[in-house]
């Protein structure tokens, strides 16, 4: 678990790089206005199995309160673990380094807010023992697509959801999550998810979120629950995200 540890911490630097660069970038004066323009984000996820870190950034040239034109650039890198019957049942360890820039557009209706987007997607996979047979093997440039999705039914409720789709080993991510509003610190509620690195390993999850915890121009949000796996492993997995607008 050390090197989850390592690739966790690399991807939570370089988003804090990003972010400092893109608020030089804003300048002083566009840092203050009102009308953030800027999002910035960084997740540490680990399971039983592996860990993933990824960081980015969220640009809306008319601001992540109005409709309009966006670009969403990510990066990150993790572990995996996956039985490979080809080689006879063992183990096999998988690192992945991933980027993606993606462009879309965003839609605001009162407490709805709606970002679609699509773009070049780029992954390496490199495996340990190598694994002839593996689905991802080596380095992909591809197609992703997806979309965002944010909404406050009432002042103390709040609706998740996000799901993406690459066209490198069909992978797939879908996320659903509801929160209630507590003693107006943050959202807490149940949460879903379902992934696929390629047609031959999935993983399904169910679990807890804190959402909307905020210290200063930072907004915290952290999940746990239980995961299960196509090779028929399970074990608890814990997740923590960072955001902050510019």
């Amino acid at each position: 678990m050390c090197g989850v540890t390592r690739i966790a911490a690399a991807a939570v630097l370089a988003a804090a790089v990003i972010m400092s660069v893109c608020i030089a970038w804003a300048g002083p004066d566009e840092a203050r206005q009102e009308q953030a323009r800027f999002l910035l984000f960084s997740t540490t996820d680990i399971w039983r199995q592996g860990g993933y870190a990824h960081g980015g950034l969220l640009w809306a040239p008319s601001g992540l309160d109005r409709d309009g034109l966006v670009v969403k650039l990510v990066f990150g890198g993790g572990l995996y673990h996956y039985i490979s019957g080809a080689l006879g049942n063992i183990d096999v360890r998988g690192e992945q380094l991933a980027a993606a820039a993606m462009p879309g557009w965003h839609f605001v209706r009162d407490k709805l807010a709606v970002t679609v987007f699509v773009g070049p997607d780029f992954q390496r996979h490199r495996l340990t023992p190598d694994d002839p047979s593996a689905g991802l093997r080596g380095s992909y440039l591809g197609v992703r697509t997806g979309f965002d999705l944010w909404y406050e039914p009432t002042p103390a409720t709040m609706i998740a959801a996000d799901a993406s789709v690459s066209s490198i080993g069909a992978s797939y991510n879908v996320r659903l999550a509801a929160g209630w509003r507590v003693f107006d610190w943050f959202y807490l509620g149940p949460d879903v998810q379902g992934f696929a690195a390629d047609s031959n390993y999935r993983q399904v999850r169910a679990g807890l979120h804190v959402t909307g915890f905020r210290t200063g121009d930072l907004e915290w949000s952290t999940g746990f629950g239980w995961a299960t796996d196509s090779d028929h492993r399970s074990g608890a997995y814990g997740k923590l995200s960072v955001f902050t607008r510019r």
